[in-house]
């Protein structure tokens, strides 16, 4: 297809990408002082002469990349292995048994539990914030635009919290529930497991803006996503390795109309698996006329077991969401198509890579909850 861009086209949206990446790499600082930040923000629409410098975008590429190697680590000095070994000895059993029936009944539920704790943990850290419903006083976070028709299983977490509030009450946390069953979740679908350090308290607080504006979507380009990673202290390695969870899980047409409809067969390899596969989901998904609602697996291979073929399919051009193909296609994503490669044919590193970086998800921490939060007897709702 002819590039129908004119070259002053061209030069815009390149002049805006590198605003982007000036701009990302002051939210992503957490040692600039607001008043620096601002100044950073006002100074980059006084530099469009120099953004289309050969020299001035090498340097600001590779200060990206120093950046995305992680500036800050979450304070988890709160958390640890053993906090409730002699309160609630029984609540890893606990939570296990009850993953176990949930994962039976329906494979698919594994992913949505992971998917909760992610929205959790990239609004106000890993305080139990989006499992609370709307009230008078309180508006949550599940009816937001990245979460209202894309998080289920709240009532998986409520079942959960039931089990252990009649062996434990009132000692549990949901955040620490939310953060043990995503665990278990990847374990029963076969994926790795690591040790969950425990310790948080539910925020009383829900912030329905963050939501809207930390959660990456899936028509996001691939600098965005960078920076609402890196904005959480998560390294382009961790946002690789973490995007890794979409080997299982569903989609909605609506998240991935725009991809197949788009891009999709230009990136692909055209081979005859290519178009059958792109065929399918076009039946899935008209271009007009309804089928929003309409599902398809974000990993078409195996899509009920964790393993590594959601990279496999990055390679291919095939990924469902936009901002999945991005870590491979965009020509921004040095480093992220490097890791794509590396875990589609390196399955114990990408395990070992995921199990890290889900780690450090957890150990997001809302340093207010542990000064102000709660043990809320009802997810749902904080306590009275």
């Amino acid at each position: 297809m002819q590039n129908t861009q004119t070259p002053v086209q061209k030069g815009e949206k390149k002049t805006q990408i590198l605003r982007y990446f000036l701009l990302y790499i002051s939210y992503s600082n957490p040692f600039l002082p607001p008043p620096l930040i601002q100044e950073i923000q006002r100074t980059t629409m006084a530099l469009t002469p120099l953004l289309h410098s050969k020299l001035f975008q090498v340097v600001l590429l590779v200060s990206v990349f120093i950046f995305s190697s992680g500036l800050y680590a979450s304070d988890d000095s709160h958390l640890s292995l053993d906090y409730y070994a002699s309160t609630c000895p029984t609540v890893f059993d606990i939570i296990r048994k009850e993953m176990e029936c949930e994962v039976l009944s329906d494979p698919r539920n594994a992913a949505l539990v992971v998917r909760l704790h992610f929205h959790d943990c990239f609004v106000q850290g890993c305080d139990g914030s989006v499992l609370l419903d709307d009230t008078i006083s309180l508006r949550g976070e599940k009816k937001s635009s990245p979460n209202i028709n894309s998080l289920k299983g709240f009532g998986i977490i409520d079942k959960i919290k039931n089990k252990v509030e009649s062996e434990c009450p009132e000692i549990v946390s949901c955040a620490d529930i939310l953060t043990i069953a995503a665990r278990d979740a990847v374990i029963l679908v076969g994926g790795p497991y690591w040790d969950v350090p425990v310790g948080r308290k539910d925020s009383k607080t829900a912030s329905y803006e963050l939501a809207s504006a930390n959660i990456p979507t899936a028509d996001e380009g691939l600098v965005s996503i960078i920076s609402k990673f890196l904005y959480q202290g998560l390294s382009v390695t961790d946002m690789v390795a973490l995007s890794g969870a979409h080997t299982i899980g569903m989609a909605r047409c609506a998240n991935f109309r725009a991809r197949i409809y788009g891009d999709f067969e230009t990136a692909s390899d055209r081979s005859p698996m290519s178009e059958t596969y792109l065929s399918n989901l076009k039946s899935i998904c008209p271009a007009a006329g309804g089928g929003d609602n309409n599902v398809s697996a974000m990993d078409n291979i195996t899509p009920n077991l964790f393993d590594n073929s959601y990279y496999q399919i990055l390679l291919k051009g095939e990924g469902l969401l936009n901002s999945d193909q991005e870590l491979y296609s965009s020509i921004l994503g040095i480093q992220t198509k490097q890791l794509v490669v590396k875990y589609a044919h390196d399955p114990i590193g990408f395990f070992q890579q995921f199990s890290d970086s889900m780690v450090k998800l957890g150990n997001i921490t809302n340093s207010d909850s542990f000064a102000n939060g709660e043990v809320r007897k009802n997810c749902r709702f904080v306590n009275t």
